[in-house]
């Protein structure tokens, strides 16, 4: 037990460096107490490739559950990938990689961006989806960057 804790200390540093910066909200269903329904839009920046960022849209459920953090949000998600600055990789990058999730319920449900690169078409292509313990959920979203010719993404 002990030789695992450094190992998640060190995991759970990594995966909180990726954290989201809420860019803004629409409330969809007025509650009377707590909190309203709204779709809320956050920005990641990808971990590995510095100038490239990802807007994801989702659920996020309010009332008395919602105001306690014990609402499990809808499975519906969007995202939009773009190119904002200059692109720069940060080492050789797996063919497929989580790089960012987020919970989506106090137990057991995230949602989670995946990023994939197309080597022929020398582009990134970012899939959100979100997940279950048992049983995940069909609903997803694709959206890609493409990287210009003579800049080759370097792949493991």
């Amino acid at each position: 037990m002990r030789q695992l804790l450094p190992a998640a200390l060190v995991l759970g540093f990594a995966c909180a460096a990726a954290h989201a910066e809420t860019i803004g909200s629409v409330d969809t269903v007025f509650k009377l107490i707590g909190p309203d329904h709204k779709i809320v839009v956050e920005a990641y920046d990808d971990p590995r490739v510095a100038g490239v960022s990802c807007y994801l849209s989702r659920a996020k459920t309010g009332g008395i559950k919602g105001a306690v953090g014990l609402a499990e949000d809808k499975a519906d998600a969007s995202v939009a990938c773009r190119q904002v600055g200059p692109l720069q990789f940060k080492g050789k990058l797996p063919r497929q990689e989580e790089v960012f999730t987020e919970r989506a319920s106090i137990f057991f449900k995230h949602v989670r961006v995946v990023r994939m690169v197309d080597s022929k078409r020398n582009a990134l292509v970012y899939l959100v989806y979100s997940d279950r313990l048992i049983e995940g959920s069909p609903k997803n979203s694709v959206t890609a960057v493409a990287v210009p010719g003579d800049q080759p993404i370097p792949v493991r």
